[in-house]
């Protein structure tokens, strides 16, 4: 042990403002101490006190190629050291940024032409309803600028990717979403199909119900769709089948453009190199993050699309420069990282590993957790799925909130070492490990998890919660 936790957890305690924590709760101790990691390697990690844990969430579903890649800190310092920082306004590069960007445009999905980057999934999305923004005022329509989002996307935290947003507790109190940002029904068949409706049939109603809301508002006004492939923090939830061709029907009826949110589901994880490759989505622009440098350093980027960028070049003449920047876009640092990710990537082979252990791990799960009195669905694609947690899985019928079913299930799989995140979209427990798991440890967690649910579900029967 080597940190002074006491001393570090006091100096945290007096100055961080964390994300999604109880504020009150933390600063009072009712909600304990912060846990102080110090090391990971592979896909474990280890906190201040020696305990280790099997980070089944991969960070928050990023940390693809797993913790204690000496290449990628090698790749870091080397750059550090050469040139620590130029920015990339007025046509300033470096050979990695050059590297990165061709690297990109041509492993991405659909015509791609250009990378514009920023630091976070969020600012990637701000950059792409600008970018809608601008693209239509260029081609002479200004009033297409109203962007389609859906209940239960997750697409950021700050203003405008935060109102695109389709979860209200990301915008209670902090006045969003903003004017026009649009929501449309989630692509979860469990709970939103009618009875009897198949999952075309229920594709089909969506891909209905959108052209409704396009038909109301005017498809003059609209101008972009944006989706996940996968729904993440909605629930971790594949789409239903024959929705993304359902969907683009309609958006290619409108001339609506459709970005594709590829922050998690970009370099492997649902077993394709992008979900937009394995649901045939043919993306205007496309938005990465997290897996582009495996969370080693802070880089995103907005991918546009060759018909967006030749409206953008061509109205140049008329505008003068593209003035949208950050003084981190493109940064040499950031793109070293994601070079020697990307080398993983590709040497390893992760969307083949992420393919292939996570059938393995889809048929875990669906072995383990199906059979459960408390188990509605389990569900996934690749390497990150989740188990939904009911108390009547033949009426789905769900568990009171109070009782606060996923935490506790969250909490016990932490108390066997295993990180497992309770999903906030109801009882609903959520994997998404590095993409370098092998079979063996698929099986350690979801024995680990296997064990958290028993001890929960003995918990709810011993409180009368089921006979």
């Amino acid at each position: 042990m080597t940190t002074n936790i006491a001393e570090i957890s006091k100096l945290d305690k007096s100055s961080v403002l964390h994300p999604f924590t109880h504020l009150k709760d933390f600063a009072s101790g009712k909600a304990g101490d912060p846990t102080i990691m110090e090391t990971g390697k592979g896909i474990r990690i280890k906190d201040a006190t020696g305990r280790e844990y099997l980070d089944g969430f991969g960070g928050l579903y990023c940390v693809n190629v797993g913790y204690g890649r000496t290449e990628v800190a090698e790749a870091i310092s080397r750059q550090a050291y050469r040139l620590a920082f130029y920015h990339c306004y007025a046509a300033h590069t470096t050979d990695e940024l050059a590297t990165l960007s061709h690297r990109l445009v041509q492993m991405a999905p659909g015509k791609m032409s250009k990378v514009f980057y920023g630091m976070s999934g969020s600012d990637a999305n701000e950059t792409n309803a600008k970018l809608v923004w601008y693209y239509n005022n260029l081609r002479g329509q200004p009033r297409k600028k109203k962007i389609i989002s859906r209940q239960r996307g997750y697409h950021g935290n700050s203003v405008v990717s935060g109102s695109l947003t389709g979860m209200h507790f990301y915008h209670d109190h902090m006045d969003m979403p903003v004017s026009g940002i649009l929501h449309t029904g989630a692509p979860h068949y469990y709970w939103g199909a009618e009875p009897g409706e198949t999952e075309l049939q229920f594709s089909q109603r969506r891909a209905d119900e959108l052209e409704a809301l396009i038909l109301k508002e005017g498809p003059e006004t609209v101008g972009a769709f944006i989706g996940e492939p996968v729904l993440g923090t909605g629930g971790i939830t594949p789409p239903p089948e024959g929705y993304w061709a359902a969907i683009q029907a309609v958006l290619q009826k409108y001339d609506i453009l459709l970005i594709a949110d590829e922050v998690i589901t970009g370099f492997g994880r649902t077993g394709a190199l992008f979900g937009s490759h394995k649901y045939d989505m043919q993306p205007d622009l496309i938005t990465i993050a997290k897996g582009l440098t495996s969370a080693y350093f802070p880089l995103s980027g907005s991918i546009v699309g060759e018909k967006v960028y030749k409206v953008m070049e061509e109205g140049a003449d008329k505008v003068g420069v593209f003035s949208h920047g950050y003084t981190y876009s493109g940064h040499p640092i950031g793109a070293a990282a994601a070079n020697a990710v990307l080398n993983i990537v590709e040497r390893e082979d992760l969307p083949g590993n992420a393919g292939e252990v996570g059938g393995y791990f889809q048929n875990r799960m669906k072995q383990t957790f199906g059979p459960s009195p408390i188990v509605g669905e389990v569900r996934g694609v690749g390497l990150m799925g989740a188990v939904e947690f009911v108390a009547d899985p033949e009426n789905k019928r769900r568990f009171d909130p109070h009782l606060k079913v996923g935490a506790r299930i969250s909490k016990a799989a932490r108390d066997r070492g295993l990180i497992a995140r309770a999903m906030p979209q109801g009882d609903i427990l959520g994997f998404a490990p590095p993409l370098t798991m092998s079979k063996a440890e698929v099986d350690e967690m979801v024995g680990l998890a296997e064990g958290a649910v028993k001890q929960v579900l003995d918990e709810l029967t011993r409180e009368g919660v089921r006979a």
